[in-house]
Parts: structure tokens; C-alpha cells; sequence
């Protein structure tokens, strides 16, 4: 899990670089640079992981940890492509929030939740609050399906009980009558755990300095401009 981690603020880190130097980067060079920005991005061996997991990325922000993105998939992916694909898809594109910034990146937390144990249940109350995850699909006004999720972590940290987080779920889905107890017994609902593990954008620093030292270079890593 750690490296799964390191690999998420490596690839938000490399994507900044690689966009800078493209910036600088004169019409006649691009082509080359994009050749390097990529090889930038590649991670050292011990940092690929092979392992394959439905997964969702998180960044927040601050010393609050306001939310500041969070995507992921159902689908169970190769983890270090699919961390590839969402590290840059919540922070870019999570349409909640403008696209992340480079000033943001010292600010930031990421986190990484590994989705385990699907288990489909009859009742919509029955999950634990701070234990499990829960997806929901259901008919909105209109007719339409819809599907809605919250990780394992969130109505804990809201202090949400089952009844306010299915309705909270719903109205993050889309659903926008009135909610009442017949509608919510109409709810299909997935309950799921997950494996999850944060580190801080300072921390990660900290760690790549000390895989830089260990493999004697004896001067401090530069928070950007370090691919090889």
C-alpha cells in the first residue's frame, strides 16, 4: 500500500513537471519533451504494482483536510495502471472542484482506498457505519438509474447515521423528490470494505529523500525537478 501511495504523488508530481516543461519548452522542442516528460513518469521497479483491486484516489487539502477530489472505479484494474489513470483523473477532473494546481501540491494528502469484500444486502440499513462502504443504485424521478458511493470513511467523519447518509447518497446521485422510507426501501444496495493508507505530500518528500540518500547521493532532493 505504501507504494501505491508513493506512485500516486510521483505521477501528480511528474504531471506538473512534464506540464511546466512543455510550457518553456519552444515549438520546435515539444515533440522531444513530450518523448522525456514521459519518461519521466516512469516509476522506479520497486515502486510497480502488479496486484489488481477496484480503487478509488482521494486528495485533500490543508490542515482542515478539506476534500479536494475523489474518483475511482468498481472495476478491478492493474493497480499501477489504473493508479496512473485516476491520480490525475481526481485531481483534474473530479467536477466538484476546479483542476489542481502545482502551488496546491505542498498542501496536499492522498490517499489510496483498495475496495475488498462486495457483499449485496436485501436491507439498505444493513451496514456499519465507519466499516463498511456503500454503493447504491436506484430509479430517480425521471425514470433513469443511478448509481451513487461513499468509502468506509465518510459518515463516520460526517457523523452521519445509516438514515443521513443513504439520503445524503441519493442527493450526491442525483435524486431530487422528496425522500421517504418507502422510496428507501426501494434502494439496491452493495456493501464493501476497503484497504486504505494516506501520506502527505511532505511526507512523500521525505521519502524519496531518503531512497535518495541510501543510494549515495549525498545532497538534497529539490521537490520538482528530480525524474530520471
Amino acid at each position: 500500500m505504501r507504494a501505491a501511495i508513493f506512485e500516486l504523488l510521483y505521477i501528480l508530481q511528474g504531471f506538473w513537471r512534464a506540464k511546466s516543461s512543455s510550457t518553456i519548452a519552444g515549438s520546435s522542442k515539444r515533440k522531444k519533451n513530450k518523448i522525456q516528460s514521459k519518461r519521466r513518469l516512469k516509476l522506479p521497479p520497486q515502486f510497480v504494482i502488479t496486484r489488481r483491486s477496484p480503487l478509488f484516489v482521494t486528495w485533500k487539502i490543508g490542515r482542515d483536510k478539506r476534500l479536494r477530489g475523489c474518483i475511482g472505479t468498481f472495476s478491478a484494474m492493474n493497480l499501477h495502471s489504473g493508479l496512473r489513470e485516476y491520480t490525475l483523473t481526481s485531481a483534474l477532473k473530479d467536477s466538484r472542484f476546479p483542476p489542481m494546481t502545482r502551488d496546491e501540491l505542498p498542501r496536499l494528502f492522498c490517499s489510496v482506498s483498495l475496495l475488498t469484500n462486495f457483499e449485496d444486502v436485501c436491507d439498505y440499513l444493513d451496514w456499519e457505519v465507519g466499516v463498511h462502504g456503500i454503493r447504491i443504485e436506484f430509479v430517480n424521478e425521471k425514470g433513469s438509474k443511478r448509481t451513487a458511493t461513499y468509502l468506509p470513511e465518510v459518515a463516520k467523519e460526517q457523523g452521519w447515521d445509516h438514515i443521513q447518509t443513504i439520503d445524503s447518497l441519493l442527493r450526491k446521485g442525483g435524486y431530487k423528490a422528496p425522500i421517504s422510507n418507502e422510496f428507501r426501501k426501494t434502494i439496491k444496495l452493495t456493501r464493501y470494505r476497503s484497504e486504505k493508507m494516506t501520506m502527505s505530500y511532505t511526507e512523500y518528500l521525505a521519502h524519496r529523500q531518503h531512497h535518495h540518500f541510501q543510494n549515495g547521493i549525498g545532497h538534497p532532493l529539490p521537490p520538482y525537478n528530480h525524474y530520471s
